[in-house]
């Protein structure tokens, strides 16, 4: 049901002594072929970790063997030695698959600016290694969780061919990835020009427009590989769609698993003149602290997303916007609508709606609620 749904994948979740419960803390994903075809899509904050510095150059290759993953230490802004602490760690990978480090994704979450226990670190992935097996799925998902609460996996069967993934993050959801790591397998027939294309389409309608906090991480990772084991050169149309339907099944238990939240929030935008528009208007309501703030309350201060959506450069006229929280419209052509006592906000579940009136574009960005555990939790994470 994960990562090793579809054939040519086994995966392995082990306990490396990283984490401070003993927890499995270090996972792999190995694609035995017969095709190594691969692509990823990386964070976009400038300030990037090592395993992503080193995976981007592996990436460019179109061509992955294997993913590597560590949680307990981000590995990020540590320096020449950190860059060579992923290149160590690339390398036992390959020399244990009789591979090349060149072909290893590595991927690391966790506390930002401390060196990885290396020793500890490098058993745990001869540990992952050996261990390896077409069951080792869920294990390997139960490793990349830093404050989950739950591993997050996902599947599609297609004409042929399996899609199967797995994702970490409850924190730092944001556009441009998120604090989130996910690997993604297919035993479809595709090159890596397919798989870079599909990746990039299925991200920007679903990882991308997950934003819990408005904070982009240093580490955010989505790899797919292709294994072309069942030998099925896949409809391209198809696999887009399945893909993307995976990538927004991970993507929405992120948002259910953030940090802290009582409420998933989906914000929708619908008459926009444009899909920028559209993506633009629902970003600036799902970032508003105070509208976010006013739903952790249970309070449908429709004012404060009608507020967001003005300091945006998206095309519509004020005294034509509509807003429906949970199916009520409570503002009607930029003014009081119907009564916001009906509004029922007791559920986890909201669905903020935006018509700008302005065209025939939509899109959706989820989001939580900012809450007191969101604050608590973010406070005490380095300790």
């Amino acid at each position: 049901m994960s990562v090793t749904a579809p054939n040519g994948f086994r995966a392995a979740g082990v306990s490396a002594g990283l984490k401070r419960d003993g927890a499995r803390d270090v996972a792999l994903v190995v694609n035995d072929g017969p095709s190594r075809a691969a692509a990823a899509v990386f964070t976009r904050n400038r300030v990037k970790a090592a395993p992503v510095l080193w995976s981007q150059q592996v990436a460019k290759g179109g061509r992955v063997r294997a993913v590597v993953l560590n949680a307990g230490g981000a590995n990020a802004c540590t320096g020449p030695a950190g860059f060579q602490d992923t290149h160590a760690t690339a390398e036992h990978v390959a020399a244990a698959l009789d591979d090349s480090a060149g072909e290893i994704i590595v991927c690391s979450t966790g506390l930002i600016g401390e060196r990885l226990p290396m020793p500890r670190l490098l058993e745990g992935v001869q540990a992952a290694a050996e261990s390896a097996a077409r069951d080792g799925g869920p294990d390997a998902a139960d490793a990349i969780r830093t404050t989950d609460t739950v591993a997050k996996i996902a599947f599609k069967r297609g004409t042929g061919y399996t899609i199967g993934g797995m994702a970490k993050g409850a924190g730092m959801l944001a556009p441009a990835l998120a604090t989130m790591l996910c690997v993604i397998t297919t035993d479809a027939d595709l090159t890596p020009a397919q798989c870079d294309g599909l990746l990039r389409a299925a991200t920007r309608r679903t990882f991308d427009r997950v934003d819990s906090d408005g904070c982009a991480s240093t580490n955010d990772t989505v790899v797919l590989m292709a294994s072309g084991a069942s030998g099925t050169a896949p409809d391209e149309a198809e696999f887009g769609a399945l893909l993307t339907e995976v990538c927004d099944d991970l993507a929405r238990q992120l948002i259910a698993d953030a940090e802290g939240a009582t409420k998933s929030i989906a914000v929708e935008v619908v008459g926009a003149a444009s899909e920028d528009d559209a993506v633009e208007a629902a970003r600036s309501v799902a970032r508003s602290n105070l509208f976010k703030c006013a739903l952790f309350g249970e309070d449908p201060n429709w004012g404060r997303a009608l507020a967001a959506v003005g300091t945006t450069g998206a095309a519509f006229e004020p005294d034509e916007v509509n807003v429906a929280i949970n199916g009520v419209w409570v503002c009607r052509r930029g003014a009081i609508g119907d009564d916001r006592a009906k509004v029922d906000l007791s559920g986890r579940d909201v669905t903020v709606t935006v018509d700008l009136s302005a065209g025939s574009e939509a899109a959706t960005v989820w989001t939580t609620d900012l809450t007191t555990g969101y604050v608590h939790e973010n406070a005490d994470y380095s300790s």
